[in-house]
């Protein structure tokens, strides 16, 4: 009897520590992906990777649309033309239609990298104003809300971050701190005489980075 009571009495102080340790625990969440969406330097970068987005695909779609050009001409023209105009109409197409896919896949690579890099300066800011706010305020823990099932709005400190981090009118990627932690089409062979010409590829999408969940300009 008298070890069942020994045993119940330090049960009930391991609830009681345990409730006490909630009761002091704080935490919140934040969206680091609106929070990169809605500050100041999210939206200039925003806009400037939008600005280079269209510039790329109006210079691939040109690229494209010749390609298509001479495609079209071999099919029309191809049987009518002597065996040297047509070969050197085909070679002609062969090498746009390379440099056009090459184009596309550097393109698309040049785009996700550049997504990247802007968006990994501006999460790495994030990061460190959340530190911040975190320290100062008491939180134990602050969450990313892409991690949560559930959390109540109520801890959700996405606002906050933002302002704190406009308010310091910083260039991006200026404070450090830990960062929070589809290329092209290339293919395509070459035309053979024997066979319609392949159809050109169509202008990269805008990136998207492949991963679910994580952080990105573009989005």
């Amino acid at each position: 009897m008298r070890h069942r009571l020994i045993i119940g009495v330090v049960t009930l102080i391991a609830l009681a520590t345990a409730a006490t340790a909630r009761a002091d625990m704080r935490l919140a969440y934040v969206d680091i992906q609106r929070a990169l969406n809605d500050s100041h330097n999210g939206k200039t970068a925003k806009a400037a990777f939008r600005g280079h987005l269209d510039h790329v695909q109006a210079q691939l779609v040109g690229e494209q649309a010749e390609v298509q050009r001479l495609k079209d001409e071999i099919e029309k023209k191809g049987p009518l033309m002597e065996p040297d105009q047509r070969q050197n109409l085909e070679n002609d197409y062969a090498k746009k239609l390379r440099d056009f896919q090459d184009d596309y896949k550097a393109s698309s690579d040049e785009l996700q990298e550049k997504d990247k890099e802007m968006t990994g300066a501006i999460v790495r800011d994030l990061a460190t104003v959340v530190r911040q706010i975190g320290e100062k305020n008491g939180y134990t823990m602050v969450l990313e809300k892409g991690s949560l099932l559930w959390a109540a709005p109520s801890i959700d400190i996405t606002d906050q971050v933002i302002r704190a981090y406009d308010a310091m009118n910083v260039k991006p990627g200026s404070l450090g701190g830990a960062a929070a932690g589809r290329p092209g089409q290339g293919g395509g062979g070459q035309f053979s005489s024997g066979g319609p010409p392949p159809n050109a590829a169509p202008p990269p999408a805008e990136p998207s980075g492949g991963d679910e969940g994580r952080s990105t300009i573009s989005k």
